[in-house]
Order: C-alpha cells, then structure tokens, then sequence
C-alpha cells in the first residue's frame, strides 16, 4: 500500500506543483518557527538560553508534525481506507516539490535567454540563500545549478526516503526539520545558537538520503552515457570540501556529470564566504546547463522512486516469507 501512496503523491506534485492558493505544511512550519523566533530573541539573546530554546524548537516542532499527521490519517483511515489512502497522498505530495524546484530552475534560464539578467537574478534567489545582486550570468547559472542539485536530495530524495520508512508522517516529519534548518540553521548571529540543533538534525537526517541520490547521479552518468569516471572521481575529489557534510556530495557529483566547475566565493547578507570550488571547467558555464541540470533531478527522482519500490516490496516478500514458515512451525 505504501508504495501506492508514494506513486500517487508524485503523480500529484508532477501535476499540481505547489499552487499558492492550496494551503501547504510548509508554509505554516515557517509561521510556527518565526512566531518562535520573535517570543525568544524578543526575551533574551544569551547564547546558553538560545541554544535550548532552539533544542526544544528542533525536537518539538517535528515530533508535533509527525504526531499530528498520524492522528489524521488514523482519522481519515477509520472513516474509509479510500479516503485515508486519498489523504495520506495529499500530505505526502506536499513533501516532495519535484515541479516546482524543475520549474524555478526553468523560469532562470529562460530569463536568461531574453538577456533579462535582472529578471533572472529575483527569480534564482527565490531557490538560493546568497546574495544575487552581484551576481553575473555565469553567476546566476551557477546558482541555479547548484540549487538543483542540493534540492534534489532536500525535495526529493529524502522526502521519498522517509516516506518508505514510515509514510507521510515521517516525510513531513523530515521537511520540518529541512524548513527549520532553511529558517535558522546559519552560523551568523543569534541563529549561530538558536540554529545550532536544528542545523545538525537536519545534517544527520539527509545523511543517508545524500549519499543515495549520489549513487543515482552516478547511474544517471552511466545511463546518459556521459563520463562515469570523471563524475565519481569528482564525487570523490571534491564531495567532502564543502562546510556541509551533505550538500557537497551532489553538487559535486552534478558538476562532474556536468563537466563543469560548480562551488566558489559568494556573498551571504554582505559577507564574502570563501567556498571551495567543485568540478573542473572542462566547458564553461552556459544557460543550457540549468536545462541538463533539470533533466538530472528528474532522471534521480524518478530512478529514487522506483529503486525504492523494489526494495520495499522486496524487503515486504521476504518478511512475508520469514513469518510464514515461523508460523507453519516445524514439520513433523
């Protein structure tokens, strides 16, 4: 049944995306944390008083999550299990944002093929958290790119991970802590406290999902007929260089599949952050490499979806098997 739902929820996303008008648990987790934020630093900014208050944040709001979503869908499972498969869809579609990360990557090169390099620097910083304004074409493709393949494990990967292991709770469960960590999760002023839980659960959270979508970027080389050598030396070379234990490993293995140079000094709220480079500039940048960007995320979604359902129905038949001859007992 599970798989089932995780079909139905992206079918639902690859339709739907994320409309504004439709209410969505993000967008009510960010309520949450700000009103928390502001009640808190509005107290106090002693660093041991932030550092437990942003512990109880990074434990209570995803344990509420995952709570709530079952209390419901032990509800709607009760009324009818159509309507409860129905629903489970629902909230699990909107976990995942596979159009919705495509489309924005989209809408930038589109801009850019108009020579709208205003236009195109808004619409990446809508997907990026560094400053934009400096920011020249090269600068925008790469922002984009990057954003791609980060996004890929955050908006995809792992929500589909969790949602295999305990269904929409746990997804939604998972992308509270992400929008936690996407919300205070820097290492700048009061959040360098206040963000510090939070930062770290969502590290060891898309641990296991980074280096999955890592293994399908190398697949998708492989598929693409692309270079797999160069994309795992890549991986290998430069995957651990970033400050995040996670997000280096699929912006490298996209530059590597690429044949790009992805990574390099940026500006965050005025600041220069030196950042390693990633990758070699075997080409340079160019506005169709968002477009070859894209088509990875989605050749990992989907490789993710289906990887993921055979080893569920696998994992299902053996313990099937297992409790079947436990219960047959001994033959005599």
């Amino acid at each position: 049944m599970r798989p089932v739902v995780i079909v139905l929820a992206l079918v639902l996303d690859l339709v739907l995306g994320d409309p504004c008008w439709l209410p969505h648990p993000v967008r009510l987790f960010g309520r949450i944390i700000s009103l928390y934020e502001r009640v808190l630093v509005g107290i106090t900014r002693r660093p041991l008083i932030l550092l437990g208050g942003g512990l109880v944040l990074a434990v209570a709001l995803p344990l509420g999550v995952w709570w709530g979503a079952r209390w419901f869908l032990d509800l709607a499972y009760g009324w009818n299990y159509w309507v409860g498969l129905a629903t489970e869809s629902c909230l699990l579609a909107t976990t995942v944002a596979l159009k919705g990360l495509g489309q924005a990557a989209l809408a930038v090169r589109d801009l850019l093929k108009t020579g709208d390099l205003p236009g195109a620097r808004r619409e990446v910083g809508m997907i990026v958290g560094r400053d934009v304004d400096r920011l020249d074409a090269s600068g925008v493709i790469r922002a984009a790119v990057e954003s791609v393949a980060e996004n890929t494990v955050d908006a995809v990967i792992a929500p589909l991970f969790y949602a295999f292991l305990g269904g929409a709770p746990l997804a939604l469960a998972y992308r509270a802590v992400n929008t936690l960590d996407s919300m205070v999760g820097y290492r700048r002023a009061h959040y360098r406290y206040l963000g510090w839980a939070s930062a770290r659960l969502d590290d060891l959270l898309n641990f296991l999902p980074a280096r999955l979508a890592v293994s399908l970027f190398i697949l998708t080389a492989f598929l693409w007929r692309a270079d797999v050598r160069r994309t795992w030396q890549v991986l290998c070379r430069d995957g651990r260089k970033h400050a995040s234990p996670n997000s280096g490993l699929p912006e490298a293995a996209m530059a590597g599949l690429l044949g790009v140079r992805l990574g390099g000094p940026c500006f965050y709220g005025g600041e220069l952050h030196s950042r390693p480079y990633l990758g070699e500039e075997r080409v340079p940048l160019e506005v169709e490499h968002i477009t070859q960007a894209v088509k990875a995320l989605y050749w990992v979604s989907f490789q993710g979806l289906l990887v993921g359902v055979i080893l569920y129905l696998l994992l299902e038949l053996g313990a099937k098997m297992i409790c079947g001859a436990f219960s047959s007992g001994p033959g005599f």
